[in-house]
């Protein structure tokens, strides 16, 4: 079997198109966000200190969408994913524009997801477990769908911190890469995976140029609800296709994070009696944030999670080695925490009105 950096270097034309189209566009996408009006302004509860675009998630889009038309035709259903990509990023950007309501933005997500699955025929039909074939008949396409709107409000929700999202993902195609090298002997199909994976991480390390802190243009709801779809139908496509059940940890363990932090917030205003589309500064990043860590720390803190979640998952998934990496992620994490927090002389918390300031749109 070839080797993974034989892999790579057939997915690395595709990864370095994703990353130039997107950083080619981001000057294009900001001029677009100010002529439009699709701004977040400082003051408030936004931290940022200056006027800034949030129409960098059609950069994104665009970064993918050119990499799989100039490298992915070979790709199954790569024109629907493509068309499903392009879809969500151009509907949610009038979001971005005229600040939509929730609950417009829920159909819009309900609308994409019954696309991708009605419309194109990507669904999670069944799950192999041992001595037990689940197949999953009509209710394919609604958990289909409540997974698709579940990434999207996920990725959504992770994107409060300068760079946090694009990169979690960005770590998070980077496992959906390993674990489709890894199905490779027993799932051609496979080869698809990884080239959509080096699409998507690809567009996030371009986008992370412009948005890593201090941010000078935000993904805004276009860009996290494509980055949320793309996972859910990569690993849709992927991981949850393969026969073994045990397959599905892979990329829930390295969403872990987002998807945890997006079910207590539910929970939490459920039992305050809010509803539960109602925007609070309380998500895991607002707090790292209220702790006295800086953007960047924050972000690069989410970043060592993911990865070493990610790892653990590879190696249930057969990257046995890869559990030593994640070990040392794990170490590599707590020394700089450490190192950090000697250096300032301990937390510093702030007030609950200050705690409650870290947002983003």
């Amino acid at each position: 079997m070839p080797t993974i950096q034989h892999h790579f270097l057939v997915a690395l034309p595709i990864l370095l198109v994703a990353v130039g189209v997107t950083v080619a566009t981001v000057p294009a996408t900001k001029w677009l966000s100010f002529k439009l009006g699709a701004v977040a302004l400082p003051g408030g509860r936004n931290i940022h200190s200056k006027p800034t675009g949030r129409l960098g998630g059609l950069s994104l889009m665009a970064g993918f969408v050119v990499a799989m038309v100039v490298f992915g035709r070979g790709v199954q259903d790569w024109v629907q994913i493509v068309l499903a990509a392009v879809m969500v990023a151009v509907l949610l950007a009038a979001d971005d524009i005229l600040g939509l309501p929730y609950w417009t933005k829920l159909l819009l997500q309900i609308v994409s997801g019954v696309l991708v699955a009605v419309g194109f025929g990507i669904t999670i039909s069944y799950v192999t477990l041992p001595h037990l074939d689940l197949h999953l008949y009509w209710a394919a396409i609604p958990v289909t769908v409540v997974w698709l709107v579940g990434m999207q409000n996920s990725i959504n929700l992770l994107d409060g911190v300068d760079g946090l999202a694009a990169g979690v993902v960005a770590i998070v195609g980077g496992v959906l890469y390993l674990a489709a090298v890894n199905r490779l002997q027993i799932d051609p199909g496979q080869e698809g995976v990884i080239l959509l994976s080096a699409a998507l991480v690809g567009s996030c390390l371009g986008f992370l140029v412009f948005n890593f802190a201090p941010a000078r243009i935000f993904m805004g709801d276009s860009g996290s609800h494509v980055l949320g779809l793309l996972v859910g139908v990569i690993t849709i496509v992927g991981v949850a296709k393969v026969t073994v059940a045990l397959a599905l940890f892979v990329p829930v363990l390295a969403l872990a994070l987002p998807i945890g932090d997006t079910a207590w917030a539910i929970w939490r205003r459920r039992r305050e009696g809010v509803g539960f589309a109602r925007a609070d500064a309380r998500h895991l990043h607002h707090q790292l944030l209220a702790l006295g860590l800086t953007a960047r720390e924050t972000a690069i803190t989410f970043y060592l999670i993911t990865a070493i979640l990610g790892c653990v998952g590879l190696a249930i998934f057969g990257h046995h080695k890869i559990l030593a990496v994640a070990l040392g992620l794990l170490v590599l994490g707590l020394a700089l925490l450490g190192l950090r927090i000697w250096r300032r002389g301990g937390f510093s918390f702030q007030s609950e009105a200050g705690a409650d300031r870290p947002h983003r749109p």
